[in-house]
């Protein structure tokens, strides 16, 4: 699911604890998750994930099946340290792992020069799938 999924939600908390949760699309690369700030109509780009994420590196991504009949459901908890790159080889390598996934990102042109990865160091795995008959 790490791999495949399209979607995960993204949870993070200020320094008082106050939460968040965003859906975010994300790569993975077997040791680390992805997540670029794009270019989608935004208010502004001191955007409160990453403002959270420089005040507390705790975070959690949940990415889940759901389906009418449940004993299809499933979902996998990472929970990590995040931490945002804004330059150099991993920001590269991990915009390029973006626009491999999705080709959304390739017809916005999500650039290779700015912005910002949320990167999540996974730091324990939880998964859970539903008893088939």
């Amino acid at each position: 699911m790490l791999r495949e999924a399209r979607v995960g939600r993204l949870a993070t908390a200020d320094a008082t604890g106050h939460p968040l949760v965003v859906p975010v699309c994300f790569a993975f690369d077997g040791a680390a998750l992805y997540s670029a700030v794009d270019a989608k109509p935004k208010r502004t780009r001191n955007l409160r994930r990453l403002r959270n994420v420089a005040d507390n590196p705790h975070v959690s991504l949940v990415i889940d099946d759901w389906d009418e009949d449940w004993r299809r459901l499933r979902w996998v908890i990472v929970e990590g340290r995040a931490d945002v790159l804004t330059r150099g080889p991993e920001f590269t390598q991990a915009i390029d792992r973006l626009r491999d996934k999705y080709p959304q990102y390739r017809a916005m042109n999500l650039s290779r020069d700015e912005g910002a990865i949320v990167r999540i160091a996974p730091e324990r795995i939880l998964q859970w799938r539903a008893a088939s008959d």
